[in-house]
């Protein structure tokens, strides 16, 4: 059940309007949705359900009459939502908090995505080479150093927080002492 629906029709349900209209808006970018049952107020019985997305209904009254969403809702709607997190993934050279050439365009599209009000979570790995003390320590320190490249281009540092993980969640699970490029990494949710 997507949350304007719900919400709209939680406003319904306490009275604070005698109509409401409720859309049921498909899933970003794909063709699902979930659906939206409505009762009666007075009697809690169903009067009516919104079961396809990219359609809307007035409520009130003794029914729900369903019809199609109008054209351009969706993206007048979404037009003030915040923006789906987006996951940036780098590789560290074994043993080191030094990137690997390859991620290093990754980094710079981090920078160019991150502003003054991102919210950022940076998570450090590491593969299961050394100990595992030692490994908590480094996939610290390669989170910490990811977060210093963007404090160092203006991003407040209490907007990225970092946690180092060590070799706990491996990406390519191996044995103990496997040197694995694939898990040598940071991971980065951007909000």
């Amino acid at each position: 059940m997507r949350v304007l629906p719900a919400l709209a029709l939680a406003g319904l349900l306490c009275g604070c309007a005698s109509t409401a209209d409720v859309t049921l808006l498909n899933d970003a970018g794909t063709a699902k949705s979930g659906s939206v049952a409505v009762f009666d107020p007075k009697t809690g019985k169903e009067v009516g359900a919104l079961t396809s997305g990219d359609t809307q209904a007035k409520i009130g009254g003794k029914s729900v009459k369903v019809k199609a969403a109008k054209a351009g809702f969706w993206s007048g709607l979404m037009s003030w939502t915040p923006f789906a997190p987006r996951v940036y993934v780098m590789y560290f050279v074994e043993g080191t908090t030094d990137l690997t050439p390859e991620s290093m365009p990754v980094l710079e599209a981090l920078r160019a995505a991150a502003k003054a009000d991102s919210e950022i979570q940076i998570t450090g790995h590491t593969d299961t080479t050394g100990s595992a003390e030692l490994n908590d320590k480094l996939s610290l320190d390669r989170a910490i150093e990811i977060r210093a490249a963007l404090v160092k281009q203006g991003l407040p540092f209490e907007n990225a927080k970092v946690t180092g993980r060590g070799e706990r969640e491996l990406r390519v699970p191996t044995d103990d002492n496997v040197s694995e490029p694939g898990n040598r990494r940071v991971e980065v949710i951007l909000r």
